[in-house]
């Protein structure tokens, strides 16, 4: 498979780690786009990338993280018909799952990323350490605060107390 075949398959799932990142379609699909230009740009590259999945979603983490300091502009919304989903969720799902995207909303991105990396695009810690560029002990310490965050969150439970250790 060519580099550029390999490139392409990669694009679905891309997609959806930007959705869950973005928060919305038309910013995920700018993102899509402006990774898929980067990464094109530097298509000298390819050769020493050994893991292209992992080299994509950290060009993607560093234009999200990149364009969250930016200051946005405001945009006007297109109608779009493309469906959200092929099937509708019955009610009680679609509110369960409405519930969460909130409470994801409200981590914060450091925590949020890792969680997407590893449940909705099932990468291991060592790969999600490779991509963000970081150590694998920070992986393993902001995913655990981060589900503990997710879960007070869903449970309407409030902020845990930190209590701070003075000598």
């Amino acid at each position: 498979m060519d580099n550029d075949q390999q490139l392409l398959t990669w694009v679905p799932r891309l997609r959806r780690y930007a959705r869950a990142l973005a928060g919305n379609r038309d910013d995920a699909d700018d993102l899509v786009q402006d990774t898929l230009e980067r990464a094109c740009a530097k298509s000298a590259l390819w050769r020493g990338v050994t893991d292209m999945r992992a080299w994509l979603f950290g060009i993607m983490h560093n234009l999200h993280v990149d364009g969250v300091r930016r200051p946005k502009l405001s945009t006007v919304t297109l109608d779009d018909d493309t469906p959200e989903a092929p099937v509708a969720a019955t009610q009680g799902d679609r509110l369960e799952v409405l519930d969460l995207q909130t409470a994801l909303e409200r981590l914060p991105i450091e925590q949020k990323e890792i969680i997407l990396l590893i449940t909705l695009e099932d990468m291991s810690y060592a790969e999600v350490a490779q991509t963000l560029g970081i150590p694998i002990g920070s992986v393993m310490s902001r995913l655990s605060r981060g589900r503990e965050r997710l879960r007070s969150l869903l449970e309407g439970r409030p902020d845990p107390v930190r209590l701070k250790v003075v000598n």
